[in-house]
């Protein structure tokens, strides 16, 4: 079972770093499309030299992979070694391929577009296995280790130094569509490492609060769990029946609960994760047929 998902932890990894390739050789190389990271650094070096993106990629990532293993330790090298030499090899194999076949389109607007979700995917693919993309993922976690500096911060830093590097030897417009690239990656990694985890939280204050909690268990199959609560100007104490569900779920337990009691008070807030049974783990029944397990507070049930 190891071998199995390691072996399907290396296949996403794989296949994160070569959407990337893709990303670069097939749009924004050919539309002349500038970005962060090593990729932009990249770009900045052949202009000034001539020297192929992915020869560059190859030496700075090597050099950044030796980096962090020394100071970061050989667990971060493990995380960060399949991309080091992977990546690279793909953008080379990519290059030569959309140098045969040409570019997919020569509008800039829809290589940034394409270009950024792909780079986002592709990102969000290999941070979802524990893995590192290398490159200029490094020097910010080194930066961190000796100064306590938001490693987020630097790595914003970073990509503005590299686009302004960038923007001395590129036209207004291009400018533009790397600034574009580079939100449009972010938004996608952001979403993509949330999809399918974001839920939505629902609280219910209502004198019906039995009546909601047996409803939500027995017709919806969702779990609950029950919140003391206490009336700010009535001073009258009552049950908050706490429950998450999915988004295609919310309109039919917001009808259910407007059934049970019209004057129910809702708050319905979007989670960005959950973590659990009914979640990431498999439900569990009871002998009385009802989801969850004891929790810390006796007598409540937690789906």
């Amino acid at each position: 079972m190891n071998t199995l998902a390691n072996a399907k932890k290396l296949a996403v990894i794989l296949l994160g770093n070569l959407l990337y390739a893709l990303a670069v050789a097939f749009f924004i190389l050919p539309a002349g499309l500038i970005t962060g990271g090593t990729t932009g650094i990249a770009l900045f070096v052949q202009h000034c030299t001539g020297l192929t993106v992915s020869t560059f990629v190859s030496v700075f990532n090597v050099v950044m992979f030796v980096l962090g293993a020394a100071v970061l330790g050989r667990q971060f090298a493990l995380t960060t070694l399949v991309s080091t030499f992977v990546y690279p090899l793909f953008l080379r194999g990519a290059e030569t391929v959309a140098a045969h076949t040409g570019p997919l389109s020569r509008d800039p607007m829809l290589c940034t577009v394409f270009a950024g979700l792909l780079i986002g995917v592709g990102i969000a693919l290999v941070i979802q296995q524990g893995a590192s993309t290398g490159g200029m993922d490094i020097p910010p976690l080194v930066i961190n280790k000796y100064t306590g500096m938001s490693v987020a911060v630097i790595m914003y830093a970073f990509d503005v130094v590299i686009l302004v590097a960038q923007m001395v030897i590129s036209q207004r417009e291009q400018v533009l569509y790397g600034v574009l690239l580079v939100c449009i990656y972010s938004v996608v990694l952001e979403e993509f490492l949330l999809m399918g985890k974001s839920q939505v939280q629902v609280k219910v204050v209502s004198l019906h609060h039995q009546e909601i909690n047996r409803a939500l268990h027995e017709r919806l199959d969702r779990g609950t769990t029950l919140l003391m609560a206490q009336g700010g100007y009535s001073r009258q104490g009552v049950q908050m029946v706490l429950s998450v569900v999915s988004r295609r779920e919310l309109f039919r337990v917001t009808e259910l609960i407007r059934q049970i009691d019209p004057e129910a008070f809702l708050i319905i807030e979007q989670v960005k994760e959950v973590r659990g049974r009914g979640f990431t783990a498999k439900k569990k029944y009871g002998a009385d047929g009802e989801t969850g397990w004891d929790s810390c507070i006796p007598g409540e049930k937690l789906l």
